[in-house]
């Protein structure tokens, strides 16, 4: 196996402990701040975290089945045939986090907020069409809940941003 094959084992196997899944959402928060203070780099250095993060933790010893079967079900939607559907939707990713830099960028709360909802809520659609039901609904509790509480600190910035 080369380097490059051994690389993405080693992340692969890591990305199978699901903290990597709960912390994911979390990283929107600093791109939009970012975003809101007109920094590229900032953007760019979230953006690598965000890329990244899925090799920040251990690879568990016994990964939970319902991670293996989800990942598994990831692996093979990535390494299948790619059509004009499929490369739609993964232009989706580019595009809403473009979109989302720059409705933060032009100080556009509430486009950045619709998003920020439209990119989760996309993501878990299309859990549901990728991965069994059982599998969609295991990845739905850390999609849920970083929506959740990246609605909260939006709206807790925007109160603040709006009483000075």
């Amino acid at each position: 196996m080369g380097a490059v094959e051994d690389l993405a084992a080693w992340a692969w196997a890591r990305h199978h402990n699901e903290w990597s899944w709960w912390i994911r959402p979390f990283f929107l928060l600093p791109y939009c701040w970012f975003a809101w203070r007109r920094s590229l780099a900032g953007i760019l250095l979230t953006l690598v975290a965000l890329l990244t993060s899925m090799a920040w933790f251990r690879a568990p010893a016994a990964p939970s089945p319902m991670a293996v079967a989800v990942l598994a079900a990831e692996r093979d939607y990535l390494l299948g045939p790619w059509g004009p559907a499929k490369i739609a939707v993964a232009l989706l990713v580019p595009g809403t986090l473009a979109a989302l830099a720059i409705a933060f960028w032009r100080r556009s709360f509430a486009w950045g907020v619709a998003v920020v909802n439209a990119m989760v809520l996309a993501k878990i659609a299309w859990t549901f069409v990728v991965f069994t039901g059982e599998g969609a609904l295991h990845h739905l509790t850390p999609a849920a809940f970083g929506l959740l509480a990246c609605n909260l600190v939006l709206l807790v910035a925007w109160r603040r941003w709006r009483t000075g």
